[in-house]
């Protein structure tokens, strides 16, 4: 069969009718086929195929189990979550909001109609209105529809086949007598299913991911674990966990494909999704021919009253999704902040709502069970399997044609002069090329002469297709460009994360740096976009602020120390990439966005790599044991690479055998592991090593340094921080151990350095603060309590007298804090 299922790929492109429905319809052949297959015991072979399919029936636990898990994970893998995210509310709306409207229009318009029980008809509408992700996307692949229309179509078939299923479980339960068709345990336990399913999904994909980081040595071991993970987070749902598997699943696939570039190495990537599209062909090339086998079964003799109900469900479930896409959502977004979807996106989305195994699974699963009586089988599986065939034999195969009326399937005006211009530059490339490999091989010139001609024509073309249409503003060009350069920033973090020189987190935390910079893009003025996300990328973020807090507050400094190490080594990373990667790129951008673009991207790259080195330059000037430790630590690494490039170009050259190579890689392999993981950042932090570094302490003998130590508590204030406010109340003064501090004061500033303190005017007098300070870099301060103030003054004198007189002075020119 798998065979015979794979044949009609290469087939479904020669007659171009999608892949799915040449399936389906093979499938359905085989159905009658194998009814008078018994009689053709000449045939040898082929007799024994078609009369071995008689004995052959596929139940509903064995699309729902062994094909949908493989078939939704791969399906979730390949979208953007990023881009999903983006979306999530329309999606939303559609999936489950959408879907719930459409099964009870179709329900009670049924039910109105037919006269069958309103239970049995809103079952009905809530298997008919699950749009199949695995129909969807193989026609959205085929047709190569714009990226935020396959995201808002896919995203929506993945989340409302598990409202569909939650759903026909709940009225299956009420139909029969397994639950008291309560409303409000009803959605109750519909919200429970759903979300707790997509978080039993996300738990078990990142302890997955987890396990997969530490198996960065046996890809072939953590492409497999990602087979077990799609099988595992269903099972583990379903089963034990009583929520949704369909959304463990797409959960468990969602944090796979957004830290998988973070998690495995750029081949084991590549092969992770050239191997899951493997299994996803095979599942879908079996699980179609398969459904349509099942249709001769079912559709076997259909009466008029049941064909007139089968074109009043079409009409129904299309009308409540019209009136979903046209009505219910532009209501959700006129106040919503989401995009706006175009009448082009919405006419796609409604023609382009397949169905297919999924609702064929729950059809099968009403007509396997005998709690349903033999007329509710009936009604629910000639009704449904009708249905399932007109949406693979009509609409799938126009809505390419759809797609065509509305120009969806050409590129945005800004990329098809992007094209043009690229197509023009490319031509005059290549006939340079051409004329010079003809000069170097003595050929002659009315050979070579012949060919430049069609490329000349063709650049003629390209050029007469760029005057026609209309020029991009400046604003458009610099768009275009810097997202170029975004990629080629994730292309530098990659290529550091691949050879070793950063850790998964730091690659995560480097490509997510990347896709907030693509946010900022999004924005009406690009370039004002770009420069507010890569200032923001520098700021300190709430991960660290907590670090922060829990070292103020609870004395706890080891997760403030992985912060700022982790900072260190970003940094890095984004001044290696700014300088190597997008300055280097940038002359060759120029003959395609223009020179004035590219000077302004020159100018934005080298603001933010200027930024970035100052950022690095403070940690620097605080730490500089620690970053000449990183320095040399890289530098282990370069070698390393550089090592193992020379093997691999020696090999190349044939210089040295294979069993050489594997020899000397071993030898390297055995380096690599030797070498010491990160150093730890100390901090420094010792509060009787920050006394002895206080000028007006450097007096005292060890005894009295360790009695202040006590009383002092050491504090790690961040560049930019306000450490002190003017006009609040002081409960604290500080004494610089090192780094430096800017006092607002008029008509300049005052700078206070190491050996310096400040706030003892506000304990003295008991008034509130005269000046706001922020510290100018990283500073190492010790902290001394107004609890804890008059004791160490008494048991201070000369402080209390030096700290009495600098006050003295401060408070006659004004106050300093």
């Amino acid at each position: 069969m798998l065979g015979l299922a794979v044949l009609m790929f290469p087939a479904s492109h020669r007659l171009d009718i999608p892949y799915t429905v040449l399936l389906a319809a093979t499938g359905c052949l085989l159905g009658y086929s194998a009814e008078w297959g018994i009689a053709l015991q000449h045939l040898g072979v082929i007799h024994d195929f078609l009369n071995s399919l008689n004995s052959f029936h596929i139940s509903s636990d064995a699309v729902l189990y062994i094909f949908l898990p493989v078939l939704v994970f791969e399906a979730a893998l390949g979208i953007d979550a990023h881009r999903l995210i983006d979306d999530i509310a329309p999606i939303l709306l559609l999936a489950v909001i959408g879907l719930l409207i459409s099964a009870f229009m179709v329900g009670y318009a049924l039910h109105w109609i037919s006269g069958t029980s309103l239970i049995v008809c809103l079952l009905l509408g809530a298997i008919v209105s699950a749009t199949d992700p695995v129909a969807v996307m193989a026609i959205f692949k085929d047709l190569q529809a714009p990226k935020r229309l396959s995201i808002l179509v896919e995203g929506e078939s993945l989340f409302n086949d598990a409202t569909a299923i939650v759903l026909f479980g709940i009225l299956s339960a009420m139909l029969t007598g397994n639950s008291s068709g309560d409303i409000f345990s009803g959605i109750q336990s519909f919200l429970t299913t759903f979300l707790f399913g997509i978080l039993a999904g996300l738990v078990i994909g990142r302890v997955f991911c987890s396990v997969l980081s530490k198996m960065g040595r046996y890809p072939l071991v953590q492409i497999t674990l990602t087979l077990s993970l799609a099988y595992l987070s269903f099972i583990l749902a379903e089963h034990y966990f009583h929520v949704s598997g369909v959304m463990s699943v797409v959960g468990a696939a969602l944090v796979v494909g957004s830290y998988g570039h973070s998690t495995l190495s750029p081949e084991t990537w590549e092969k992770l999704h050239e191997t899951w599209d493997h299994f996803a062909f095979w599942a879908n090339s079996i699980i179609f021919i398969l459904v349509g086998m099942v249709v001769p079964k079912i559709m076997g003799s259909v009466s008029l009253n049941e064909w007139l109900l089968l074109g009043v469900l079409v009409l129904i479930a299309f009308g409540a999704r019209a009136l979903i896409l046209f009505v219910a959502l532009p209501l959700f977004e006129s106040w919503h902040s989401s995009a706006k979807t175009s009448k082009a996106y919405k006419g796609i989305m409604l023609w382009g709502g397949l169905r297919g195994a999924v609702s064929l699974a729950l059809a099968l699963s009403v007509m396997e069970n005998a709690a349903f009586t033999p007329e509710i089988q009936r009604f629910i599986g000639i009704l449904v399997t009708g249905f399932v065939l007109f949406t693979l034999l009509v609409n799938a195969t126009t809505v390419g044609t759809l797609l065509n009326i509305l120009g969806l399937d050409q590129l945005d005006p800004v990329d098809q002069i992007i094209r043009n211009r690229a197509l023009k530059l490319s031509l005059a490339k290549i006939q340079h090329s051409l004329r010079s490999t003809a000069q170097n091989h003595n050929i002659k010139p009315e050979l070579s002469d012949d060919i430049l001609r069609q490329y000349q024509k063709d650049e003629k073309e390209a050029d007469d297709l760029l005057s026609r249409s209309r020029e991009l503003s400046e604003n458009d060009w610099i768009r275009v460009g810097l997202f170029d350069l975004c990629a080629l920033e994730r292309a530098g973090y990659l290529k550091q994360f691949e050879e070793g020189f950063i850790s998964t987190y730091i690659i995560r935390r480097l490509l997510a740096q990347v896709e907030d910079l693509r946010d900022g893009l999004q924005t009406g003025n690009a370039r004002e976009g770009y420069q507010i996300y890569s200032a923001e990328i520098l700021e300190f973020n709430w991960r660290f602020h907590f670090a922060l807090f829990c070292h103020r507050k609870l004395g706890i400094s080891r997760k403030l120390s992985e912060h700022l190490a982790d900072r260190f080594e970003i940094l890095l990373s984004s001044q290696t990439v700014l300088r190597e990667s997008l300055l280097t790129a940038l002359p060759k951008m120029e003959p395609l966005i223009g020179k004035n673009s590219t000077e302004t991207l020159r100018s934005l790259v080298e603001y933010r790599l200027k930024k970035t080195e100052k950022a690095l330059h403070l940690l620097q000037l605080q730490y500089p044991d620690y970053f000449l430790m990183l320095q040399k630590r890289y530098l282990s690494h370069t070698a390393i690479r550089l090592q193992e490039a020379d093997y691999e170009q020696l090999r190349g050259e044939t210089v040295i055998s294979g069993e050489v190579f594997k020899s000397l890689e071993a030898d390297l392999q055995t380096r690599i592991r030797k070498m010491q993981p990160r150093p730890i950042l100390d901090l420094h932090l010792e509060p009787e090593k920050l006394v002895r570094q206080v000028s007006l302490f450097s007096d005292f003998p060890s005894d009295r340094l360790s009695h202040i130590s006590r009383l002092l508590k050491p504090m790690l204030a961040v560049p930019g921080e306000t450490i002190v406010r003017k006009g609040e109340i002081g409960h604290d003064m500080y004494f610089i151990s090192s780094g430096c501090v800017e006092v607002e004061m008029l008509p300049t500033p005052a700078h206070l350095g190491s050996g310096d303190f400040f706030g003892e005017i506000a304990l003295i007098t008991n008034n509130p603060r005269t000046s706001t300070v922020k510290a100018l870099g990283f500073c190492d301060l010790l902290v001394l309590s107004d609890s804890d103030f008059n004791l160490f003054l008494e048991d201070n004198p000369e402080i209390q007298k030096a700290l009495s007189e600098t006050a003295g002075k401060r408070i006659e020119m004004g106050g300093l804090n």
